[in-house]
C-alpha cells in the first residue's frame, strides 16, 4: 500500500518537477532607470543594483525573484559590469523586477549623487523643516513631512 502511494506521488509530481526544472533565469540583467528629467540607463547590462524601498533596502542580481516595490527617497547604487559604481539619488518611484531578468526603476526625480550640492541640500532641509513647523492643515503638514523626508535623504546622499 505504501509503495502505491509513493508511485502516485511521483506520478503526480512529475509535471510540477518538470516545470521547476524547465524554468530558467538569465545570467544577465537588462536595467532601465528613468525619471521625468532624464533616462540614466536604457536596458543596459549591469551586474547589480541596490535600491531603497519602503519595505527595506535590497540588492538585485540576475536571477532575482520577480518583485514590485515602492522606492523611498534615497540612493540607487548601480554596479556596472566593468566594476564601475554609479550612485543616483531618487525622490520616489517604483522598482520592478521581471521574470525575464529585466529591471525597471522609474523615479519621480533622479540626480547623480556627484551633482548634489551639500550646502544647498542642507538649506532645503532647513526650509522644509520650517514649512513643517508652520503647516496648519493636514494636507499642508503631510506635504511638508514628505518634503522633510526627501530633504533629509538628499542631505545624507550629498555628504
Amino acid at each position: 500500500m505504501n509503495v502505491l502511494r509513493t508511485v502516485r506521488l511521483v506520478t503526480y509530481s512529475k509535471p510540477a518537477l518538470r516545470m521547476v526544472q524547465s524554468r530558467s533565469y538569465s545570467d544577465e540583467m537588462a536595467f532601465t532607470l528613468a525619471a521625468a528629467n532624464k533616462v540614466f540607463y536604457d536596458s543596459a547590462n549591469i551586474r547589480q543594483v541596490d535600491v531603497p524601498s519602503f519595505s527595506g533596502a535590497f540588492g538585485i542580481l540576475p536571477k532575482h525573484v520577480p518583485t514590485l516595490a515602492v522606492l523611498k527617497p534615497g540612493v540607487v547604487t548601480v554596479y556596472e559590469n566593468d566594476g564601475a559604481q554609479k550612485k543616483i539619488f531618487v525622490s520616489s518611484g517604483t522598482v520592478t523586477v521581471n521574470e525575464d531578468a529585466s529591471v525597471q526603476v522609474l523615479a519621480e526625480e533622479a540626480h547623480p549623487v556627484e551633482d548634489l550640492d551639500a550646502s544647498a541640500c542642507r538649506e532645503l532641509l532647513t526650509s522644509a523643516q520650517s514649512q513643517l513647523s508652520s503647516a496648519s492643515g493636514d494636507k499642508d503638514r503631510a506635504e511638508a513631512a514628505i518634503a522633510v523626508e526627501v530633504a533629509e535623504a538628499l542631505v545624507k546622499a550629498a555628504e
